[in-house]
């Protein structure tokens, strides 16, 4: 399985870097990619484990929870597309 990340979740990930960074603590932006990079690449080999989204309820609109942040992928036969990496308490909008 190939999975691929989108413009906007990679907007995402700098922008959580940045918020990070702009609060002082870098090191916390940094340490949250590199653990949500490393859930991301457990997708290769278990496409499902992420949780239906909710807000969609179609089978391939996922999601892996990395508290406090939701990764949301598209599923499809032989891809996935992560397309956002969106904090959990906001409304969801797909691009």
């Amino acid at each position: 399985m190939r999975v691929s990340l989108t413009e906007s979740a990679v907007s995402d990930l700098q922008e959580l870097c940045k918020y990070y960074e702009e609060q002082g603590v870098p090191k916390v932006g940094q340490q949250f990619v590199t653990e949500i990079i490393d859930r991301i690449e457990t997708l290769t080999t278990h496409p499902d484990i992420g949780r239906v989204v909710p807000e969609f309820s179609t089978d391939s609109i996922r999601e892996l929870i990395h508290s406090p942040f939701r990764v949301v992928y598209f599923r499809e036969i032989r891809s996935i597309f992560v397309v956002r990496v969106w904090r959990s308490e906001r409304s969801l909008e797909l691009p």
